[in-house]
């Protein structure tokens, strides 16, 4: 007798794709793929980076007053492109209001950019200097006050609601020759440490919150198409 040959069983492939997950939302049913889960990280890989550079500017600003204009120059030129980035993931129930922080983010790159060339200080040193040029460079920073209103509106975070008043209250501050150095300094170190814990919060919360009920994008979506049409 001849034993019997074992036969092979072929391998198992292994998926690597995300199942696609089903959720009900206010107007039907909708699925979160895999591509809404990137442009989650996105938006929050850009927070993160974004609060990196202030906080390193903030830091040179305190411990190293030298080289801490051409650094926090150049700390700024990170934050704003990243937080293009930010602005261009975010999902916003609100369209006007979407565009217009991504109007304010262009403004105050543009504005940025022109006063670079014109003045031949640091960035950084020109708005310390010249405070009416935070009218233009503000808008950045009013694009970085609409994510925080965002966040504190949708998600009830203790630090973005501290942040929506201190931003502004800073820069306006300053611009209107209202605050001493001391209180400027102690209000740039809380702004960089909120900042710092909300990014990391965004990274360690669940993704399917920040996407949000996407039947309410595809019911303004098509409430937009019927405008259009008529």
């Amino acid at each position: 007798m001849t034993a019997d040959m074992p036969t092979e069983t072929p391998p198992l492939e292994m998926s690597t794709e995300v199942p696609t997950e089903v959720y009900e939302g206010q107007f039907g049913t909708f699925t979160i793929e895999q591509s809404d889960r990137t442009e989650v990280i996105l938006y929050r890989a850009g927070l993160a980076v974004a609060a990196g550079s202030f906080a390193i500017a903030v830091l040179c600003v305190r411990l190293a007053p030298t080289v801490a204009p051409t650094v926090a120059t150049l700390c700024y030129f990170l934050l704003w492109a990243s937080l293009g980035l930010s602005l261009f993931k975010i999902h916003i129930y609100v369209r006007p209001l979407h565009r217009a922080l991504q109007a304010f983010w262009a403004i105050g790159g543009a504005a940025s950019l022109l006063l670079a060339l014109y003045f031949h200080t640091p960035l950084a040193l020109t708005a310390y200097q010249r405070p009416l040029t935070i009218l233009g460079i503000g808008f950045t920073f009013a694009a970085l006050t609409g994510i925080f209103f965002k966040e504190a509106f949708c998600f009830n975070r203790l630090e973005t609601k501290f942040l929506v008043a201190l931003v502004p209250g800073l820069l306006l501050g300053h611009m209107a020759g209202a605050l001493s150095t001391g209180t400027e300094q102690t209000m740039l170190s809380a702004w960089a440490i909120l900042f710092a814990v909300f990014a990391f919060r965004k990274v360690i919360q669940p993704i399917p919150p920040d996407i949000g009920d996407k039947s309410v994008f595809d019911y303004l979506a098509k409430e937009r198409a019927k405008q259009q049409a008529a």
